[in-house]
């Protein structure tokens, strides 16, 4: 390990492995080092199939050793500070290590103390989050007798938007066919199932198809796991539009003027999330305490030497590991023009992010999009004979369950532009 680097990357996921190994692949002879504490990198887009028991957990998992690409530095440690005025990461035992350039991706993290009882529950008996422990989840699943099985997420920004319901649309799949009888409800404080319409409307139709309760508006405040009761804040802009939406069908009852009780025997949540500590208490931030970067460049809007991409980003589009990958050439073009002493000018990262959809076992919709909302599916799904990846399909499914892990591993992590 040095005590300086040309570019020091904080973050050995997704974000921080593709940045390492296309930078040695422009510049072989660049001085690079990674600050990550894990033994282990996980393909966490495949945990929503482990939670559904068609995807093994250990195939996910690949030792941290193995990724780092060769003449890259590997600091096995914890990233715990910045002196961003002298260009240092400090760190719990490696001490400081200085930089030229800083690359920040360092993920985030679950913050279930902003849910009153989640932290407690979590992981418990019929609480479970593929977030957290996809393994646990399925033994849910596996064990449900029937009832109600509730699927919800937070307030916060969250990885991959679309999980929370994945897991419900696999689910009343499951139930249908091992005719568990079951009332399967998707509640979540957004407004509608999705914000591109084209992907929308065939939510709907999955949701008509499987007699899922829809329930938006609904964010969740308390989780009691020993008397299995879920409650809601209703957040419309109606507050009393939540009395017309209390349902006897799955037994949700009004606590007050907007708190909505709800029992489940099974839930599925999505934690809060949040920037890492050491991010949210630097001076790297915004307002919302994520990492404060221009959407377009990913260069920092205060220090034009440290750029940030995925989950810490501050950015307005979905938080996955398809924004990573159009987001990294982007951050490499401009560190490759500040070396060679031009400003960076790359602004071409429109928002682009993409969420496989599974509607069911065998069945997928793929959602591509930016920031505004268009729907932007990628010209190469012809060839896999996929016309209009808004429908689902089942070539779409096989992408999902064999293609995308494969190019993960094997073109991704390897600094190869897919």
């Amino acid at each position: 390990m040095k005590s300086k680097y040309s570019v020091l990357i904080i973050g050995g996921g997704t974000g921080g492995m593709m940045t390492a190994a296309q930078l040695k692949r422009s510049k072989p002879n660049l001085s690079v080092g990674i600050i990550e504490p894990a033994d282990t990198h996980y393909y966490q887009p495949a945990w929503t199939l482990v939670g559904a028991g068609t995807y093994d957990y250990d195939d996910t998992a690949r030792p941290m050793k193995d990724l780092i690409p060769n003449g890259v530095d590997w600091i096995k440690d914890y990233a715990n500070g910045f002196d961003t005025d002298n260009n240092i990461v400090k760190t719990k035992s490696s001490g400081d290590i200085q930089y030229d350039y800083l690359v920040v991706s360092p993920g985030l993290v679950m913050d279930p103390s902003q849910i009153e009882g989640l932290e407690s529950a979590l992981g418990k008996g019929v609480v479970c989050s593929n977030y957290t422990d996809s393994k646990h989840t399925w033994e849910v699943l596996k064990n449900f007798k029937g009832g109600n099985a509730v699927f919800t997420q937070p307030t916060t920004p969250i990885k991959c938007g679309g999980a929370p319901q994945k897991i419900a649309y696999l689910a009343a799949d499951y139930f249908r066919k091992n005719n568990i009888e079951s009332e399967v409800i998707f509640a979540t404080p957004g407004t509608v199932l999705f914000g591109v319409k084209e992907i929308r409307d065939t939510l709907q139709k999955v949701v008509n198809r499987y007699g899922i309760h829809f329930k938006p508006y609904y964010a969740p405040i308390k989780v009691d796991g020993e008397k299995k009761i879920i409650t809601f804040k209703y957040v419309g802009d109606d507050e009393n539009q939540c009395i017309t939406n209390e349902s006897k069908q799955i037994g949700e009852r009004l606590s007050g003027d907007t708190h909505i009780e709800m029992p489940f025997d099974m839930l599925h949540i999505a934690p809060p999330q949040v920037a890492p500590k050491f991010i949210r208490e630097s001076n790297l931030v915004n307002e919302s305490g994520w990492l404060d970067v221009d959407i377009h460049s990913l260069q920092h809007n205060t220090f034009d030497n440290i750029f940030g991409l995925g989950d810490v980003a501050g950015l307005p589009t979905a938080k996955t590991g398809a924004a990573i990958r159009k987001q990294v050439p982007v951050v490499i073009d401009n560190l490759l023009s500040l070396m060679d002493n031009k400003k960076a000018t790359n602004q071409s990262y429109n928002g682009y992010s993409s969420c496989p959809l599974v509607t069911g076992y065998g069945k997928m919709a793929l959602a591509e999009f930016d920031y505004d909302g268009n729907f932007t599916p990628d010209p190469k799904l012809k060839l896999m004979l996929i016309f209009n990846s808004a429908k689902e399909h089942w070539r779409l499914w096989l992408l999902k369950k064999y293609g995308l892990p494969y190019l993960y591993w094997n073109k991704m992590m390897k600094g190869d532009q897919v």
